[in-house]
């Protein structure tokens, strides 16, 4: 007996994840470079890790209405339990790798993201979600399993703490 369907559609299969990988995967990434504040290896690996959690529930997750928003969800996710799980083993650098960039002022990025590296990885997120990947305060607090009160209150403090940080040295940054 034939089981096979004659409809035409056909179920969503590697072929369409790794479309959905290919599309999406350079904003994925540079998310989570933000998100490391700026470490591009632990970028990398956070997005394989958002996306082969993804591959195993692709047939589920591809007939989401948005799964880009939900491969970020993930990926926001991905970093917060990396950054709970660390062990106390590794050293973290203060050098950033020598990365080729084309955009913006040079001094102008890195003090951004020395001051987005000094902030808690909750905070950082919270702050990458709302004002980089423009996400409403209900799809932050969603994404990151937080009340709209909470996203509200830790995006105030952090860009307060963004601020401090920065102080006149962004000023003179910016003005020039």
């Amino acid at each position: 007996m034939d089981h096979t369907s004659t409809s035409g559609a056909t179920a969503p299969g590697p072929l369409d994840f790794l479309e959905f990988a290919a599309a999406r995967g350079g904003q994925l990434f540079k998310t989570a470079y933000l998100l490391t504040g700026g470490d591009a290896h632990l970028a990398e690996d956070l997005v394989q890790e958002a996306l082969s959690r993804m591959y195993v529930r692709w047939r589920r997750l591809s007939r989401l209405e948005n799964p880009a928003g939900y491969a970020q969800t993930v990926l926001a996710n991905t970093f917060l339990s990396y950054r709970r799980l660390r062990r106390n083993t590794e050293r973290v650098t203060y050098e950033l790798p020598e990365v080729a960039v084309n955009d913006g002022d040079p001094a102008l990025r890195l003090t951004l993201l020395q001051a987005l590296r000094d902030l808690s990885p909750q905070d950082r997120a919270v702050l990458v979600l709302r004002f980089w990947e423009d996400r409403s305060i209900e799809e932050t607090a969603a994404a990151l399993q937080l009340s709209s009160t909470a996203v509200r209150s830790r995006s105030h403090r952090a860009l307060g703490r963004m601020r401090a940080l920065l102080g006149d040295s962004f000023a003179a940054q910016v003005a020039r």
